[in-house]
């Protein structure tokens, strides 16, 4: 059997036909957000590429980052561009997305890896935790029911590639006998590298080819982009971000207890605004 079959769902599951384009249409922020996702979706492989080398000799890690993550993480491209083509049709997606890749895959390198496989890891749970939090918020906001669908599919998927890296980190976390600290610093570089560039890049991007006339204007470029994003910060689910980026740090009950609030707070700071 191919894997094809053995995806979780599929894009013809989604019915693509039945999208209300009129409810969704006249949401330009929307636009941005889904249009951006489909751009650091569909580049999914290239960063695959590095994490299959940088876990060499891990058979079952690279398997499965073989077979099911890259094929899951490019179904969620394929879907989503496909429903930006199918409500905005005037939008360029595959030029868009050719600029959007020749700088993205000239940052997206090995380099950007942590040395430690563990602690790697534990930065691909906060990414995965991005995600989910971001496809949750996006179908909070989504009032068409196709959207709805869809957004509520990749968010399923995305809680369990967390879940698998979340495994796979324990099995680092006793080999190289990983210490709380050295796990809480790469959670927050890697938090602070998801806000400071995918997004900017992609959004940059799909402004560049809606404008291009105002490809000079940063002003404009900061109001649309901005504006974008204030959406999805509103409905950013903070309570599961949370714990969901507290979770590699292994708390002790007691200790979370006391520090729960205070952590929970600085989490959602650096994470959401």
């Amino acid at each position: 059997m191919s894997y094809a079959h053995a995806l979780p769902w599929t894009l013809e599951s989604i019915g693509l036909d039945r999208i209300e384009i009129e409810r969704i249409r006249p949401n330009e922020d929307l636009f941005f957000l889904l249009a951006s996702s489909s751009f650091v979706e569909s580049g999914s492989d290239l960063y695959t590429r590095n994490l299959i080398d940088h876990f060499a000799g891990d058979a079952e890690l690279q398997g499965w980052l073989a077979d099911h993550w890259e094929q899951e993480e490019l179904q969620h491209g394929r879907a989503l561009a496909a429903y930006v083509r199918r409500v905005w049709p005037e939008f360029d997606w595959d030029g868009a997305f050719k600029a959007f890749w020749n700088e993205y895959g000239a940052v997206c390198t090995a380099s950007q890896l942590e040395d430690s496989r563990g602690l790697e890891l534990a930065a691909r749970c906060v990414v995965e935790t991005g995600t989910a939090s971001l496809y949750r918020a996006l179908n909070t906001i989504a009032e068409e029911p196709v959207l709805q669908a869809l957004t509520d599919q990749i968010r399923k998927d995305e809680v369990r590639h967390y879940k698998h890296f979340y495994q796979h980190f324990n099995r680092y976390r006793e080999r190289e006998s990983i210490g709380r600290y050295r796990v809480f610093r790469a959670v927050l570089k890697r938090v602070l590298e998801i806000r400071d560039e995918d997004s900017d890049i992609a959004l940059r991007h799909v402004f560049l080819a809606r404008y291009p006339e105002r490809a000079t204007d940063e002003v404009e470029l900061r109001r649309v982009t901005g504006r974008a994003r204030d959406l999805l910060r509103r409905h950013i689910p903070a309570d599961m971000t949370v714990k969901m980026l507290l979770k590699p740090l292994d708390l002790p009950a007691r200790l979370l207890r006391t520090l729960e609030t205070p952590l929970a707070r600085l989490t959602e700071k650096l994470f959401l605004n």
